[in-house]
């Protein structure tokens, strides 16, 4: 039998639980961060050659944040199975593919693209926020020194982007293909923009701070094959109608 001290501490516990939630809140595990589009006429352009040190590609490092993984292709596989619904057969997209893949084993398409979705939000982001130390780990020297070259301009202007990124409604590979040890992957990104400019004084100088706008970009992501850093960099950028 519980004696009064018992009930006296039962009691005080429930009291201090209660307390609790309502200083603290509750997560129901749908928060978002708010997100900031990114500004295609202030996109760099690298060089197709650009090889700098590979770095990681949102997600990877931490795969939880991505969707399960697929089982690495098969290169012994038909092509159809190893690029069904990413590239048709005979085409320079799966020739390219299968350059990658005959050089790197473990090459899995589908994980290359959970990665690079995640690599165009985080640098659309970074690029609207002033985020250069993540814009840094991300671009290419050549990419990060134009891009940082326009986030300096804009501070210098005292202009401010109000932004949210929507989402990402396609992600097709245009061109692969491996030169020297060197791969390459060009995307083309249907995605969903909200992005509003401000000026010093306020005013809206750029964009619709209330209207969704579709953006298309190419970029390009490039990596050294066999090397023991198995993510992607972002070598190019370009916008596109």
């Amino acid at each position: 039998m519980f004696d009064i001290y018992t009930i006296i501490f039962l009691a005080l516990a429930v009291f201090i639980f209660i307390r609790l939630r309502s200083v603290l809140g509750q997560r129901t595990g749908r928060e978002r961060p708010p997100y900031d589009p990114y500004s295609r006429r202030d996109a760099a352009k690298a060089p197709a050659g650009a090889t700098d040190k590979v770095v990681n590609f949102p997600g990877t490092a931490e795969p939880a944040n991505l969707p399960e993984p697929v089982e690495p292709a098969d290169p012994e596989a038909p092509l159809p199975a190893r690029w069904a619904g990413v590239a048709e057969v005979g085409s320079a997209v799966a020739n390219g593919l299968d350059a990658i893949a005959a050089q790197e084993r473990g090459f899995d398409v589908q994980h290359f693209l959970s990665g690079a979705r995640s690599a165009y939000e985080m640098i659309v982001v970074a690029f609207a926020n002033g985020d250069r130390a993540t814009l840094k780990e991300l671009l290419a020297r050549e990419v990060f020194d134009g891009f940082n070259a326009a986030i300096a301009e804009r501070e210098q202007r005292g202009e401010k982007m109000e932004t949210q990124f929507v989402g990402i409604n396609r992600a097709d590979i245009l061109d692969a293909g491996v030169k020297g040890r060197t791969a390459q992957i060009t995307l083309r990104f249907l995605s969903q923009l909200i992005s509003a400019t401000r000026s010093r004084d306020g005013q809206v100088i750029d964009g619709d701070a209330d209207q969704v706008v579709d953006v298309t970009d190419v970029w390009t992501f490039s990596r050294d094959l066999g090397a023991r850093d198995p993510n992607w960099k972002l070598v190019a950028t370009e916008a596109a109608s």
